[in-house]
């Protein structure tokens, strides 16, 4: 059983780390070939995570500081 587990948990670190290295890619898709249907807005997405966070007061620190420890643990 643990070890089934530990095979789920791989292939979701695994396919999280894909996804949040085509977020750099997507950005600079998203400048070069502006707002298409494949790309989409990437970058006012982003923005508007951003505002949303700053928006949030100490809430949107407390979960920057959540998704930090969860994407920079280094595994």
């Amino acid at each position: 059983m643990n070890n089934v587990i530990s095979m789920v948990q791989d292939f979701v670190v695994g396919i999280t780390k894909i996804f949040v290295a085509l977020i750099p890619l997507g950005v600079v898709a998203s400048i070069v070939f502006g707002n298409t249907l494949i790309i989409g807005d990437v970058v006012g997405n982003l923005v508007a995570l951003v505002q949303g966070l700053g928006e949030a007061g100490l809430v949107g620190l407390i979960v920057v500081l959540l998704l930090a420890s969860v994407f920079g643990n280094g595994k």
